[in-house]
């Protein structure tokens, strides 16, 4: 991979170890991938970030940090394992001690305690802009929604990116890569986000890292395509899809997509019947749209007495939704900031049943927190929640 004389100089160790070692990830990675140069980023974001899922392996991260190693370019941080209101009171001290400590790491080197896999909604990325996105969920969004380019980085990809500024010129940065080569036929438009985040634990299963073109999607929100995104990285590789334009190419693979696919995807998914002790809604992170649904649909109920109901946003929502926010809190609910169940400590909470909307948290929930779980729509997790 070709560097510049500048680019050697830091992989060469003259501006530091930080560097040295970011460099050296970056161009492993490009020559992995047949790149031949690096490219300037507008924005990194960073996974790994809760306690719960990275432990007390934080030696690198204070490594970067005592070597002086500082973001070049904008970076922003996924959820941690507990938020600073609720759940921080929850848990045992070492716990809090050890998410703190990855926080603090990441903001010495310049990164933005957002906490938060929508980072999108806290500053959108525009058309053709470059990125180096590790978050699945948010790569699909970016690349798909919004139009911009960004591979499925790993951790420290994206991290080392961040560091350096840059990101190898290869896969979804390259316009050749993102054409469609598997056609989807939705034979019925999926009627809600729970339907269409299963649409995309049903195909992301096949897909591999194909990049599908959907026809017979005739009605559907942004936050729809962030579910079936959220989805299909799931079970799959893809880092983008296609949905509002027509095949350009008459010789691709098709698959047909049934009501029948959807509805045997949502009863797999859903693994108890009983009620459960936790409604979610907030994977990925609750859009304001999505905060305001909530809100209306809790207006004049309660929350039942020993059912919790968690409502996931980033803390830049928060700000903009504080009417929605009140009614949510007046009715029992909990709106938390800078975390997620998926990678919090809900065991320890007694947790083990849980309701959700989002087919990415259904699928991800009984593995990471040993839970049953019911995937259902946003109204009838609501109604789940509250006294009839």
């Amino acid at each position: 991979m070709y560097l510049t004389k500048e680019e050697e100089k830091i992989f060469d160790g003259e501006h530091g170890w930080a560097y040295e070692i970011s460099m050296k990830i970056l161009v492993r990675l490009g020559d992995l991938f047949g790149a031949t140069q690096l490219i300037p980023i507008k924005s990194a974001h960073i996974s790994g970030v809760s306690y719960k899922t990275m432990g007390d392996s934080v030696d690198f991260l204070d490594a970067l940090v005592r070597a002086g190693g500082k973001a070049q370019a904008p970076a922003t941080l996924n959820p941690s394992s507990f938020d600073l209101e609720y759940l921080v009171k929850k848990v045992p001290w070492e716990y809090r001690e050890g998410q703190l400590r990855i926080i603090n790491l990441y903001k010495k080197m310049g990164f933005e305690s957002t906490l938060t896999c929508t980072p999108y909604y806290i500053s959108k990325p525009r058309r053709g802009w470059h990125l180096a996105w590790s978050e699945s969920s948010a790569v699909m969004y970016a690349n798909t929604v919004l139009r911009s380019w960004t591979n499925r980085e790993g951790g420290p990809s994206a991290l080392a990116a961040a560091l350096i500024g840059k990101t190898p010129n290869y896969g979804m940065h390259q316009a050749e890569n993102r054409q469609p080569n598997i056609l989807i036929k939705v034979e019925s438009n999926p009627v809600n986000e729970t339907e269409f985040g299963a649409l995309g634990i049903h195909i992301g299963k096949f897909l591999k890292e194909k990049i599908p073109l959907f026809t017979g999607l005739s009605s559907y929100t942004k936050e729809d395509l962030k579910q079936l995104g959220a989805g299909m990285a799931t079970t799959g590789m893809t880092s983008m899809f296609h949905y509002d334009e027509l095949p350009q190419k008459r010789d691709l693979e098709t698959v047909s997509v049934e009501p029948k696919d959807l509805k045997n995807t949502i009863e797999n998914l859903s693994t108890i019947s009983e009620a459960p002790n936790l409604i979610f809604i907030g994977c990925p992170h609750c859009s304001l749209k999505e905060i305001q649904n909530a809100a209306e649909y809790l207006k004049g109920k309660k929350v039942k007495t020993g059912t919790e109901l968690w409502i996931c946003i980033s803390g830049h929502v928060k700000g903009k939704a504080k009417k929605y926010v009140d009614i949510i809190e007046k009715a029992g609910g909990h709106v938390l900031c800078d975390t997620c169940p998926i990678v919090a400590w809900t065991k320890n909470l007694g947790i083990d049943t849980v309701m959700t909307n989002s087919a990415k948290a259904a699928y991800y929930a009984p593995t990471y927190n040993e839970v049953g779980v019911t995937l259902a729509p946003l109204r009838q997790c609501i109604d789940k929640a509250c006294f009839t």
